[in-house]
Order: C-alpha cells, then structure tokens, then sequence
C-alpha cells in the first residue's frame, strides 16, 4: 500500500486518488460515499450488479484504495462510520442566511486543517525541514492561487537569514528555476500538482539535480509522483468553494510550520534576523 494511504479512512483515500480516476472508478468513488451502508450490509456481488460493472472491477477498485479487498474495506468503513456518525458534512445552501455562512467556511477551514493534519507523512515532513535548513538557496514555485502562497512563503522564510526567494511573472519563475543548483532546494506548490507550468518548472530543477518539495492535494498526480518530498493537503469542496480554495488554509499552514520549525533549528541565528528585519520595518512607522 502506498505510505500516504495507510490508516486512512475511505474519503481521505479517495480524496487524495480522485484525480487518476477513471469513469468507473469515479462511478464506484461516488456510490461509495453516497452508501457507506449499502457497502457495509451489502456483498462484491451486489455492489456490482448495482453499478453495473464486474465484481473483479470492484476489487481492483478496493485493492487501488490500500485495501486488501471488499471484505476489509467493508471492516474499516463500517468502523470509520460508527466513530463518525455525529459529525454530519452540512453543504452551503442557497437559502443560508450570512451568519449561517459564516460558521459553515469556519467549519470547512477548521476540517482541512485537521484532515490535513492526518495525511502528513512526519518522516517526510522532518525530511523537509532539514532540506530546507541545510540549502544553499531556497525558492518558492506556484502558478495562479498557488503564487499568491509561494509568496508568502517567501514573506515569511525571509525572516529566518536563510537565502530565499520567489517571483511572480511566469517568465521570470522558469528563468529563476534554470539557475538553481544541487545543493538549492526549490518548493513547488500545486493544489492538483498537474498544470503545465509548475511541472515545467520541475523538470527544469530537476535537470540541474535541484532537492524537490511539493506541497499539493493529489498523491498520484505528476507533482507528488515526481518530487523528492511530497507534502499533502486534504480538502473538501461546496457548491459555492472549490477545493483549491479551501486547500490555501492547510497550504499556507504548513508553510507556517516549516517557518516555525526551521527558527527552532537556527536558534540565535534566526533571532538575530528577525531583529535585524523588524529593526528595518520599523522604520517605515510613524
């Protein structure tokens, strides 16, 4: 079973597969979610003369999702239903008053945070640090929404004294990507990890023998498949929110947490930065 999925429930695994999926795969996805009783209380057989699909199509499905077949997803759905049955996902409505709204994205941001929580590999994740810590140079990578996170990384990393540092124009980040060296760490962020330009940019750090870190949503896109770390978010989408929205909250998280991890390691050294950085700002109030 791939690492990412281990002790996982259903959701979280077909969340974090969904994007390979096939047409079927998508159908059994779908009915999975929508009749966690129906598989529980039901046989191979019958799931699959309701899709209309082979049985041996169901237990590839299962296999696909860490499982060892029907009868152990079965197990472990019906205990993950049982733990769960209180916490009930209520969707944004139309008719939903503001207040409402409100508490409902609080809600929304609240759960990314804690899924995300779940999926994080912590070997991978202290991996990452030390990468981090131990680079000549640093540069944050992301397209779109994904930009606007990678310069806050750069916001932040700046106050650690490390060599860091991130670009908006497309132009300039592929520019930027051809001059880093092995010994340089690039982060590369991507909800999907599959938009043309952040995989060019990989491909072009990864001639030059860069260290890769991803922060994305997909465990099997290009992206996570490709780098030499990979770091997942987890996310859920409304009608109104897409899941690259929600996704931001935990991305911009972990960013935080490599930022707080990486002032630990560096002690003195990153305070005296920080100072340094606040001694300058400070000039710019009144």
């Amino acid at each position: 079973m791939e690492k990412s999925l281990e002790n996982k429930p259903l959701n979280m695994r077909i969340r974090l597969l969904s994007s390979t999926f096939s047409e079927k795969e998508n159908l059994m996805a779908d009915y999975l979610l929508k009749h966690p009783n129906q598989i529980i209380h039901g046989t191979i057989n019958q799931i699959a003369d309701e899709l209309n699909i082979a049985d041996s199509t169901v237990f590839r499905f299962c296999k696909r999702l860490g499982y060892k077949g029907y009868q152990d997803m079965k197990i472990s759905l019906a205990a993950e239903t049982t733990y769960n049955k209180g916490n009930i996902h209520e969707l944004v409505h139309e008719n939903d008053d503001e207040k409402t709204i409100l508490e409902k994205i609080f809600y929304f941001n609240i759960k990314t945070l804690e899924d995300t929580l779940k999926v994080i590999d912590d070997e991978d994740f202290i991996k990452a640090v030390k990468s981090i810590l131990d680079a000549r140079r640093i540069e944050f990578f992301g397209f779109g929404g994904s930009n606007i996170i990678a310069l806050d990384g750069y916001h932040k990393f700046i106050r650690t004294g490390l060599s860091v540092n991130a670009q908006i124009d497309s132009h300039m980040q592929l520019m930027s990507a051809s001059q880093l060296k092995e010994g340089d760490v690039a982060i590369l962020i991507s909800h999907t990890g599959q938009s043309k330009d952040i995989l060019d940019i990989l491909d072009t750090v990864k001639e030059n023998n860069v260290f890769t870190i991803g922060i994305t949503g997909f465990t099997q896109s290009p992206l996570s498949q490709a780098v030499d770390i990979p770091i997942y978010t987890l996310s859920e989408e409304t009608d109104f929110r897409s899941e690259a929205l929600a996704s931001r909250i935990a991305q911009l998280s972990i960013l935080d947490a490599l930022f707080v991890n990486l002032m630990m390691y560096l002690n003195q050294d990153g305070t005296d930065s920080l100072n340094r950085l606040r001694k300058s700002i400070k000039k710019k109030r009144t």
